[in-house]
C-alpha cells in the first residue's frame, strides 16, 4: 500500500479521536456550568487533510506510478 493510501485512514482515525476528546471537554464544560471554549474546526480540517491525500494519491497512482515503475 503506497504512502498516500496507508495516511487516509490514519488521518481519519486521528482527527476522529481528536473531535471526541474535544466534544468530552464541551460536555464536561456545559455540565460544571462552564462557558465551553472556542470549538476547533477539526472535522472541517480532517476533511481538507484527506482530500488533499485523496488527490495526491490519484496523481501518484495514475501518473507517476506508471513512470516510475520498473
Amino acid at each position: 500500500m503506497c504512502v498516500f493510501c496507508a495516511a487516509v485512514p490514519a488521518t481519519v482515525a486521528v482527527g476522529a479521536n481528536l473531535n471526541a476528546k474535544q466534544e468530552k471537554a464541551r460536555r464536561d464544560a456545559i455540565a460544571e456550568g462552564k462557558d465551553p471554549s472556542f470549538e476547533k474546526p477539526i472535522v472541517k480540517a480532517t476533511l481538507v487533510v484527506v482530500v488533499l491525500l485523496a488527490v495526491c494519491s490519484v496523481i501518484y497512482h495514475i501518473l507517476l506510478f506508471p513512470i516510475l515503475r520498473v
